[in-house]
């Protein structure tokens, strides 16, 4: 709705009736949390027979016995599961404990600190600069804050980061070290790289011959449909191309077994993965292997992580689904609102120019919490003070409803509020 079009008194005659539908809200006294992308409690029942047969399991690998120590790398199994899984072969995995996201920390770590392939230690350069296509995911611009690497926002757009930005920048710029990408089902906006941003990225010329791109497919098995989006396998381009050393692709299980205390492993090229390994000696004897038999033993391949993600995806989908079908009967048309309609992934991203934070701080007195205004930017300057972070997996359909109910409300109020402040 153009509010623009309305007297200041009619608007504010408009506004007096929606916080009263408001305060209705505010006093039912709930508290929905959606602001991380956590399985529900349903979710982490589907993995539960995997821990109820954990005593039938053979803890006996291809060459030692998983409960002792041994193989740094992953268990044979474990690596054969994920390099169907990546597109790989099994000597381009390496297969680590429960977070990708302490995999990616990790990799940034020795880089600053030793250099990537022998190459000059980050350390040693006077400025390393990463591009973080936004809107995106908090934690890997928390990595580079914790690191003080500078970040260079490029917009995303419906097929991917702006290519045409990108190229241009990791050409002339040899400070210019890395990408961050979430490739399929991105957080936050839900969308899949294009065949054209995939190749792209894994051909395009770099000033820097240690660029590598942090190829973060958290969501590679994440499909709400069984007409799952495509994501052209970037190892494939780049192995035509001679590019395999620039890729380090991320991905765990956290979102189909249990959240934190699954396995993650590491897809790269074989040099890549012996140059990992030779620093990880120092850092630990080996992974929670235990647990990657428990996994492949429950999972079995690709085809058995697909049956499990079916189950995950009945679930999900009636969210995703519930959110969408209320925001259409609210804004479909509007210009002002929009949102994304993700096939796969855990989250929708919403964008309403200019009051993306008062949106949040409004819903929060009714209580429904989002992430931060910002949050899905670098340093978390959102300019347009618009884009603000939907996780709809934890709350409950009643929950869920509630919560759009909520934020649909916040959205219009706050909208009102913008115009008559300009009134």
């Amino acid at each position: 709705m153009d509010y623009k079009s309305f007297s200041v008194k009619e608007l504010e005659e408009l506004l007096r009736d929606e916080q009263k539908r408001f305060k209705k809200l505010v006093k039912e006294g709930r508290n929905v949390d959606m602001t991380r992308g956590r399985p529900s409690k349903e979710q982490l029942k589907i993995a539960m027979p995997m821990l109820e047969q954990a005593g039938t399991y053979n803890y006996s690998t291809e060459s030692a016995d998983a409960r002792n120590y041994g193989d740094l790398g992953g268990t044979k199994a474990c690596k054969a599961l994920f390099a169907e899984l990546f597109g790989v072969k099994q000597e381009e995995v390496f297969v680590g404990d429960g977070s990708s996201l302490d995999l990616m920390y990790t990799l940034v770590h020795f880089a600053k600190q030793f250099g990537v392939l022998g190459g000059t230690p980050w350390n040693n350069l006077k400025k390393v600069k990463f591009v973080c296509p936004a809107p995106g995911y908090d934690r890997h611009f928390s990595i580079c804050q914790q690191f003080g690497i500078e970040m260079i926002t490029v917009r995303m757009k419906e097929d991917g980061p702006d290519m045409d930005v990108i190229e241009a920048l990791v050409r002339e710029d040899d400070s210019i070290k890395g990408i961050w990408c979430v490739p399929k089902y991105s957080n936050p906006t839900g969308i899949t790289f294009s065949d054209s941003v995939v190749e792209r990225l894994a051909t395009m010329k770099t000033a820097a011959s240690d660029f590598r791109i942090f190829w973060d497919n958290a969501y590679m098995v994440h499909g709400l449909y069984d007409e799952d989006d495509k994501l052209k396998n970037i190892f494939d381009v780049a192995r035509k191309a001679g590019t395999m050393d620039r890729i380090y692709s991320f991905a765990s299980t956290s979102k189909i077994t249990f959240a934190g205390s699954g396995i993650s492993a590491i897809a790269a090229s074989e040099a890549n993965i012996k140059d990992i390994a030779a620093k990880m000696f120092f850092k630990c004897i080996n992974a929670n292997k235990v647990n990657q038999v428990m996994h492949v033993n429950f999972l079995k391949n690709a085809d058995g992580v697909k049956a499990v993600m079916k189950k995950h995806a009945a679930l999900l989908r009636p969210k995703f689904e519930l959110f969408d079908r209320k925001f259409t009967e609210a804004f479909d048309g509007d210009p002002y609102v929009k949102w994304s309609k993700p096939r796969g992934g855990y989250f929708i991203s919403v964008d309403v120019k200019s009051c993306a934070k008062r949106i949040v701080e409004l819903a929060a007195t009714a209580g429904v919490k989002f992430t931060a205004a910002g949050a899905t930017f670098p340093y978390k300057l959102d300019d347009m003070n618009s884009n603000i972070r939907v996780a709809p997996s934890v709350p409950s359909l009643e929950e869920m409803e509630f919560a759009v109910d909520v934020m649909i409300s916040a959205i219009r109020q706050a909208r009102m509020e913008l115009v008559l402040s300009k009134s």
